[in-house]
């Protein structure tokens, strides 16, 4: 499997090298070549199937024979440690929860698959990778877990000043060993950009940067992972499925519409918004504005220009009106959020955190015109993790999970940044 920039299609790599590089010389992101629907056998035995079984069939075709069979399996069977219980909230809805790994975030399966690839290809090399990640929330604790240890590989997290919660600082601050984290003054987009802007600084070149944020192939492939399991749990119902993704970055919904590609009968998708309200106004208006990120109290989601929806528009050949029959993308404010929140605690004694609660709410708007479908809402990070929020905002104490006990107390060991000439100088030392 080959793998092109979506800046210049004539600029194939394999899925190694597009791993490696994270980002494409001419700064576009990594493309595979080809999309070859699964087999319709898989879809109708995939009840029987374990997790580890859908997944080797899910991403082989995007590895090829450039991880052995026996080496992939393993990967897989080392990302997928963990379980993702789909929980019945009301008649017809259901909560897909991706945070019972070791940070508490869905960002834990990519992190811990990208991770491994590149151990994988770095195994009797001497040569070190930096990986350099920016993040608005999870991402960074995900991949401060997934990398910690890893021979040959040092991690370098951007995150924005006080836009992060005290937990999240935590897990990609106490670790140390090959993680190193940088405190940005300015917004998570800043940290984006000056992530993208090391790719392209020649002078750098010489650290062998990639990225682990889901502009690298390793880290958003996996994330395809989460649809399949949901489909496989929520088949019986036999109903149209509406799957409905708290977004920022648009990696995750964007691994899903990867997933429906490839055969998943997903009837339609969701890109629910705070108040970053890029792509709701795209395909409201048909213009793609994309502006300076808004901080919220859905932290992980305030981003401004969403890198991954380029490929949602190469999936759908920049055809607004056939991206339209399959997407759907609502925006809500803050006030609206800590309301539903109040409202799925009250009524059905769920605690859903800010991401997974504008989740629900852009389902509920969706399952309003198509009521004769299910739908399902990903709880993207374990509500501890926004406890400042969703204690006050429920008036309920949260107890703390083992995950996150193990941070706690833990000094904080960080670096402030301004600019990208900060951030080159630390990288050239």
């Amino acid at each position: 499997m080959n793998y092109y920039s979506l800046n210049n299609k004539n600029t194939r790599v394999s899925f190694q090298e597009a791993v490696i590089q994270g980002l494409a010389p001419d700064k576009g992101l990594y493309f595979p070549e080809q999309i070859a629907p699964l087999s319709k056998s898989f879809f109708e035995s995939i009840d029987n199937l374990s997790n580890e079984e859908i997944a080797f069939e899910v991403i082989r075709q995007f590895v090829a024979n450039e991880i052995p069979e026996s080496e992939l399996k393993q990967i897989i069977a080392e990302t997928l440690c963990f379980e993702f219980p789909c929980i019945s909230v009301e008649k017809n809805v259901f909560s897909l929860e991706l945070y019972h790994g070791p940070t508490m975030a869905f960002k834990d399966v990519g992190a811990r698959f990208m991770s491994r690839c590149l151990a994988y290809f770095n195994k009797g090399k001497d040569m070190k990778n930096t990986v350099l990640v920016a993040t608005s929330g999870d991402t960074g604790g995900a991949v401060a877990s997934g990398f910690l240890g890893v021979k040959g590989v040092e991690v370098v997290i951007l995150y924005p000043s006080g836009k992060v919660s005290d937990i999240q600082e935590r897990q990609l601050t106490t670790l140390g060993q090959n993680i190193k984290a940088l405190e940005v003054d300015g917004v998570f987009d800043d940290c984006q950009d000056m992530v993208k802007k090391a790719f392209l600084d020649t002078d750098l070149q010489y650290k062998n940067l990639t990225s682990a944020n889901s502009i690298n192939i390793a880290r958003w492939l996996p994330q395809m992972f989460y649809f399949f399991f949901a489909y496989k749990e929520l088949k019986k119902y036999n109903k149209p499925l509406i799957v409905s993704c708290p977004s920022g970055n648009f990696g995750n919904i964007c691994a899903g519409i990867l997933a429906k590609k490839l055969g998943l009968p997903i009837s339609h998708f969701v890109a629910s918004t705070n108040i970053n309200d890029t792509v709701p106004k795209y395909l409201e208006n048909g213009i793609y504005d994309a502006k300076p990120s808004i901080a919220t109290i859905s932290n992980a989601m305030d981003v401004g220009n969403p890198s991954n929806f380029v490929r949602i528009q190469e999936m759908y050949n920049n055809d607004l009106n056939e991206f339209s029959k399959d997407f759907s993308s609502y925006s809500f404010s803050d006030e609206e959020t800590k309301i539903e929140m109040q409202k799925i605690f009250s009524n059905t004694s769920y605690i859903a955190e800010p991401h997974g609660a504008v989740g629900y709410l852009g389902l509920k708007k969706e399952l309003a015109t198509n009521p004769d479908s299910i739908g399902v809402f990903l709880e993207t990070a374990h509500p501890i993790k926004f406890l400042d929020i969703v204690e006050p905002v429920l008036n309920i104490k949260l107890e703390i999970p083992k995950q996150i006990e193990s941070v706690l107390g833990k000094e904080k060991i960080k670096l402030k940044i301004k600019n990208f000439s900060d951030l080159k100088q630390y990288l050239s030392k």
